[in-house]
């Protein structure tokens, strides 16, 4: 099974770390990063998913995405 989340943050370096950090726990980029500008805030976001295969774990709702290994 894969796992799949969506990270997002303001387009500054903090996203960067956000992204890092996952890749660092096992999580694979999935896709191409997104981008939007965000009227209310006036600030470019962004937006990157991610997923961890995982084995011989079945998918429960109440399991934090995190916590799958």
């Amino acid at each position: 099974m894969d796992v799949y989340r969506f990270l997002s943050a303001d387009d500054d370096s903090s996203f960067c770390h956000k992204v890092t950090k996952a890749l660092s726990e096992g999580w694979v980029l999935y896709g191409e990063p997104k981008y939007c500008f965000d009227q209310a805030a006036g600030k470019m976001r962004c937006g990157q998913a991610v997923i961890k295969p995982v084995a011989d774990q079945p998918y429960d709702p109440d399991k934090k995405l995190t916590d799958y290994e």
